[in-house]
Parts: structure tokens; C-alpha cells; sequence
């Protein structure tokens, strides 16, 4: 028997409109906790004066969470449907939390957004839906939630529908390929079993949606980009590079080049073995990940951030690069000349705000204002970025894998962001 295919599903919303809810009723329903752990979330949930929060607690393992009844950080749960292994990741509809989803989504192969039908289109359902997109998540379902309260109301649901297609047009989704699913997480309605109450809905519940979603294609028919995570040395091997394979594929004899290793100006080798769980491999592909022994390579002639890739098609190495970027938690405000960390794949190498170019509404991604004075929280902007040591980024239409970053300043995570275009240094 084959291993089923992993999916990851982010669920994404306006706060409040149910999303921890449904998974923990998925999970209750697929068996993932017992009765008795469900009364006493019950007990706990009164007691804290949220009724009706159970559910939602069993995603949110945290007193902090409870107490305030808001999921923070981001909780992973499996679930295992007809043909896939899913991945679900609950993520924070709370502002302060952005960051978190921002994260989860780039990671996710489709997202569950959630609007609950009383209140409809609210602002945060608005940059959740953009921020997917803007983070390269281009499958998405809709879950109309909390359909009892509206005494199943088809007429409610329909509005809510025409309203959330009208903003998935503006995001760039095709809203003829999502499928909207009338439910109550609450109450278990098209959960994973056909509602009774709701006989002129003829769609999916929400654990049939998650077949539906297209596999994720392996991206082995992009260039060879393998980031290193760490460097080896093994006795009677050598210098050995390992780390996860984002893009392409390699095998034994291949001649590759590593960027932009110590010297700035990348080193070549010939890949002598692959090895994955101590076994050596014919080829690896996108991905796997392995341990690589090449020919020609020191120990100290690369590190951590390098990009493993073949000679043939060697990334560039950024003299700057334009980004698309989201800030979200930065204590003042992101001026020009501004230097903090940039992650990206595996590196980490400070950069220096050189322009801010556009600012960007986010609920529309229209030019809000050009060559503003300052970023804020919550805004969107296109920005000229330089890093100060030599640095491996694609961009997203060459290489979405190698393209989604994070900044960090002071031990948080300031701003995500993607690199939408780049001038590459001679080397």
C-alpha cells in the first residue's frame, strides 16, 4: 500500500466566525478525541463564561488562548481522509496573530476560508482571502458557517455567497472553481455527515471538500534548488551538505554549483552519493530530504543559506530585489535605510530598505499611495530591498519556492513578504 499523499489545509477567516470550531468538530467527528475530553472542554468552556467554546478549545491548548478565547499561535492536527493525509492548520483570525498566518499559509496547498453567515464579508475575511493570494495559495473552498443561526435559511446563505465571490474576483480567484459548503460547526451540520435540516444545499461537507482539492504537484519540473540546512563532515566520506530539496532533481554524476558559498561567487563539484534515512538513492527529487556528498567541496568553503543547484541552471545572486511585503507587528513604523533580518529558505542575512515604492490597499491590492514615508502596521507595499551579504532569492514567477521570506527584527517576525522582481549581482 502506497502512503497516501500529504495535503496541508489552512483554515482562515474573521475572527470569531467559527474556524477553530469546525476543525475541533472534524476532529471529534474522525474520532480524534473521546466524549469524555469533550465534556470536560464543555465544563472548562462555561466556567471561563464561553459557552459554546468547546469545540474551539480543543484546538486551543493554551490557558492564554482560553482565557481569551482566541487561537494564537498556530496548532497542527492530522486527519486522514479517503485519499489524502491532511495536515490542518488552524490559523488566527485575531490581528496581533497575522504573523502566524502568514506562515501557516505558506506552507498550505489549499485554504478553508470560513464566514459566518449573520455577519458576512467582515474586514479580516477581506485580507485573509488576499494574503492567501499573495502567498501563492491558489486553491480555496468556502465554509458558510453557522447556518442555525439563521434557521437554515437558503436565502442568508446565497447572499453570503454572491458577497464572498464578489471579493474573491478582487483577489484574483476564479469563484466558478471554489465550492461553497452551508454548515454549522457547532452543531455538526455538513461537517463530515449530510445535514437533514438543510435539504436544498447539494454540495460537499466539509471532510468530502478536502478531496476534492487537487494534489499538490511536486515541483520537479523547476530547476534543482536544494537550500543547505547543515554541513558534515563525515570520516571516509567528506564534507557532506544536507537539507530539503524545494524544486527540481538530482543524481549521482551530476556537476552542480553552490551559491553563493564563502566565497560569494559559488563553488562547483560532482555529486558522488545521495543519501536519504541512511540509504543511498538513484535520484532525489523535490521534496526529499538528503545528505549529499560532492566531489571538490570543503567543509569551509560553504554553510548554512548556500543553494545547492546544477551548473546548467544556476539561481542569480540578488544585488537587490523588489518585494511585496505585509507588515505586521513592527513596534514604530519601516522607513527608508531600515536594516533588519531576512529569512529566506535557510538564510538569514540582513537587508536594507533602499525605496518604499507603493503603498497597496489591502482588502483590494490597488496602488493606495506611491512612494510613501513610512510603513505601518497592516500595510501592504511594494519595496526595494538590498541585502548585505550575497544572497540566493528567485522570483516568485520563476520560483514561488524560492521567493517567500519573513523579516525579523529584535526576535519577531516584523513583515512576510515575496520577491516579485531582482537585479542579479556579476559574479
Amino acid at each position: 500500500m502506497a502512503a497516501k499523499p500529504n495535503l496541508n489545509i489552512v483554515f482562515i477567516g474573521h475572527v470569531d466566525h467559527g474556524k477553530s470550531t469546525a476543525i475541533g468538530r472534524l476532529f471529534f467527528e474522525t474520532g480524534k478525541f473521546t466524549e469524555q475530553e469533550l465534556q470536560k472542554m464543555r465544563d472548562i468552556a462555561e466556567k471561563l463564561g464561553k459557552k459554546g467554546f468547546e469545540f474551539a478549545f480543543v484546538m486551543d491548548r493554551f490557558k492564554e488562548e482560553r482565557e481569551r478565547g482566541l487561537t494564537i499561535d498556530l496548532a497542527y492536527r492530522k486527519v486522514e481522509t479517503q485519499k489524502y493525509n491532511v495536515t490542518v492548520i488552524d490559523a488566527p483570525g485575531h490581528r496581533d496573530f497575522i504573523k502566524n498566518m502568514i506562515t501557516g499559509t505558506s506552507q498550505a496547498d489549499a485554504a478553508v476560508l470560513v464566514v459566518a453567515v449573520q455577519h458576512g464579508v467582515m474586514a479580516q475575511t477581506k485580507e485573509h482571502v488576499w494574503l492567501a493570494r499573495t502567498m501563492g495559495v491558489d486553491q480555496l473552498a468556502v465554509l458558510v458557517n453557522q447556518m442555525d443561526t439563521v434557521n437554515y435559511a437558503e436565502d442568508k446563505y446565497k447572499k453570503v455567497v454572491e458577497d464572498v465571490k464578489q471579493l474573491l474576483r478582487t483577489a484574483g480567484f476564479k469563484p466558478e472553481n471554489v465550492n461553497f459548503i452551508a454548515g454549522s460547526a457547532y452543531v455538526g451540520d455538513n461537517i463530515t455527515k449530510k445535514s437533514d435540516k438543510m435539504p436544498w444545499y447539494k454540495g460537499p461537507t466539509l471532510l468530502e471538500q478536502f478531496d476534492l482539492f487537487t494534489e499538490p504537484k511536486k515541483p520537479t519540473d523547476l530547476p534543482l534548488r536544494m537550500p543547505i540546512q547543515d554541513v558534515y563532515t563525515i570520516t571516509g566520506v567528506g564534507t557532506v551538505p544536507v537539507g530539503k530539496i524545494e524544486t527540481g532533481k538530482i543524481k549521482p554524476g551530476d556537476q552542480v554549483v553552490i551559491l553563493p558559498a564563502k566565497s560569494g561567487k559559488g563553488i562547483t563539484g560532482e555529486v558522488k552519493t545521495i543519501e536519504m534515512h541512511h540509504e543511498q538513492l538513484k535520484e532525489g527529487i523535490a521534496g526529499d530530504n538528503v545528505g549529499l556528498n560532492i566531489r571538490g567541496i570543503g567543509k569551509a568553503d560553504v554553510a548554512r543559506g548556500d543553494v545547492i543547484a546544477l551548473s546548467s541552471n544556476p539561481p542569480a545572486v540578488a544585488e537587490e530585489f523588489v518585494a511585496q511585503i505585509a507588515v505586521i507587528n513592527h513596534p514604530t513604523v519601516i522607513a527608508k535605510g531600515y536594516t533588519p533580518v531576512l529569512h529566506v529558505h535557510t538564510a538569514q542575512v540582513p537587508v536594507q530598505f533602499v525605496e518604499l515604492q507603493k503603498k497597496l490597499d489591502p482588502k483590494t491590492g490597488q496602488v493606495a499611495q506611491e512612494n510613501p514615508d513610512f510603513l505601518k502596521n497592516g500595510d501592504v507595499a511594494i519595496v526595494k530591498l538590498r541585502p548585505h551579504k550575497p544572497l540566493v532569492i528567485e522570483k516568485q514567477s520563476v520560483n514561488p519556492h524560492m521567493a517567500r521570506f519573513a523579516i525579523r527584527d529584535a526576535g519577531q517576525t516584523v513583515a512576510a513578504g515575496i520577491c516579485i522582481d531582482l537585479t542579479a549581482k556579476k559574479l
